[in-house]
């Protein structure tokens, strides 16, 4: 190929990494009015740590934020390790912040984030307790047995715990031990607003997303907000509407990115293959040199949500996972490595006659991709074979190529 690897695709570490569960939960010992005082004060103690924070001209490390909080904190009757998760939370959160040039964070949630001197977990009988202050609290888990039991076994490092909608919820913070298996051979995966292309050396997969769903409530949110620019504040009707359509948006979000993750971490498991994805990092920067129009949904269809969900899906399920660098990878010829024509969305390739669409020649790309920069390394996939001129001009959905490919790839 003629196209350049700009930065080497790189595989997830073997290693300990934290996965979590989040499940509605009832206090059954204590009283659920004083849990919420406690979380209450615990909101109001770490505004004020953050207002503290966005005031400084220089932000302190943890050692500065510890002597400028920790007795203050004490003093209002938090336990030691709570008063050091309050102010260690809000330095990282005006530390993220600041670095994305946002405004002032302002807490509206009752949560607070407990370890291990501060909670215990029976996941055997369902049981968490929990302590802020000077109080215990026992909660139950709410949740179905056979999802809470996928945790037996594991660590727990921290207790989450959050009131919203007027329901409790604990999320559960695991350690796994991911180690994954040599894979057979790769499937990639090329993300767009409407279609998720999954391309295994063989075949081209599409999978139809909701984001466009998710998208247009959105849209009917912000249109309800420049229709009524003073009232929608002020207006209790107004208001739950656009709360109630942006809600609805981030469901339909969310509940569809961990329903593929499952079905494409479920599929590459089974035929024992690694997971191919692109490289997020430079998101930010690429959306900044485009239309408002062009952020806007991109900021909306969140493709980092997705990678999260598949990525967490692999490591649970202890699939191979590679991160590809994404440029290019839709504008070169897979067969040869010249640079594609477009006409709409159907790319054509001048010099050897190749023909796809965007999304289709996105995933071939990134699963070339792979393949090139892993090719004879040790314990690593293998280079495929030189393509022959005779196979370039045979085409088609199967490329002779490809199969080649395909077929020399083993453990």
């Amino acid at each position: 190929m003629k196209a350049s690897i700009h930065r080497l695709a790189r595989w997830m570490p073997e290693g300990v990494y934290r996965r979590a569960f989040k499940a509605e939960a009832e206090v059954i010992e204590g009283d659920l009015s004083d849990l919420l005082q406690d979380l209450a004060l615990c909101r109001y103690a770490m505004q004020k740590v953050v207002d503290a924070l966005w005031g400084l001209d220089r932000i302190p490390n943890k050692s500065q934020a510890h002597q400028l909080f920790y007795n203050i904190l004490r003093s209002c009757g938090f336990r030691a390790h709570v008063a050091r998760n309050i102010y260690s939370y809000a330095l990282a959160l005006v530390e993220a912040v600041k670095k994305n040039g946002g405004s002032k964070p302002v807490l509206r949630k009752l949560s607070a984030r407990l370890d291990y001197q501060d909670a215990r977990v029976d996941v055997d009988n369902h049981i968490v307790k929990i302590v802020l202050r000077d109080k215990w609290y026992t909660l139950r888990l709410k949740h179905r047995r056979e999802y809470i039991e996928r945790s037996k076994g594991l660590r727990w490092k921290e207790v989450h715990i959050k009131y919203e909608d007027g329901k409790l919820y604990v999320s559960l913070v695991f350690e796994h031990r991911f180690e994954p298996y040599t894979p057979k051979g790769i499937i990639a995966l090329d993300v767009n607003l409407r279609i998720v292309t999954v391309y295994d050396g063989c075949e081209v997969k599409r999978f139809r997303t909701r984001f466009v769903d998710a998208l247009n409530k959105r849209k009917r949110a912000e249109e309800l907000q420049r229709r009524h620019p003073k009232r929608w504040r002020y207006s209790k009707r107004i208001l739950s509407r656009i709360i109630s359509l942006h809600r609805r948006a981030r469901s339909i979000v969310v509940d569809y990115c961990w329903k593929l993750a499952k079905q494409v971490v479920l599929y590459a498991k089974r035929r024992g293959y690694a997971i191919a994805l692109e490289d997020l990092e430079g998101l930010k920067e690429t959306m900044n040199s485009k239309s408002d129009k062009v952020v806007w949904k991109l900021a909306m269809f969140t493709y980092k949500r997705l990678q999260h969900a598949v990525i967490s899906k692999a490591l649970e399920h202890n699939v191979p996972v590679i991160i590809v660098d994404p440029r290019n990878t839709s504008t070169t010829c897979p067969r040869c490595g010249e640079k594609l024509t477009y006409t709409h969305r159907l790319g054509i390739c001048r010099k050897c006659g190749f023909t796809r669409d965007r999304d289709a020649i996105g995933a071939m790309n990134i699963w070339l991709r792979v393949l090139h920069a892993y090719a004879g390394k040790p314990g690593s996939l293998q280079r495929a074979p030189a393509v022959k001129d005779e196979t370039r001009q045979s085409g088609g959905n199967k490329d002779e190529g490809m199969k080649k490919a395909i077929t020399i790839i083993h453990k």
